[in-house]
């Protein structure tokens, strides 16, 4: 069965996103971060729901029938 484009885009916003919350838990983990600790935190308190969000709403869409 062929991907839906929109499933796609969440799946890559899923990807984006997971990326982003692996970094800032790296970041605040590993000493001083970048950006500074508040908006690494906000970083990853968006990007970690954000991501299971994103992932189960593709395979939601992908999974209706055209």
């Amino acid at each position: 069965m062929p991907m839906k484009p929109l499933a796609g885009l969440l799946l890559s916003l899923s990807c984006l996103l997971g990326v982003a919350a692996t970094g800032s838990v790296f970041e605040l983990a590993y000493g001083d971060p970048r950006l500074g600790v508040v908006p690494t935190a906000v970083i990853l308190a968006v990007s970690a729901p954000g991501t299971v969000l994103t992932l189960l709403m593709a395979m939601a869409w992908n999974g209706r029938p055209s």
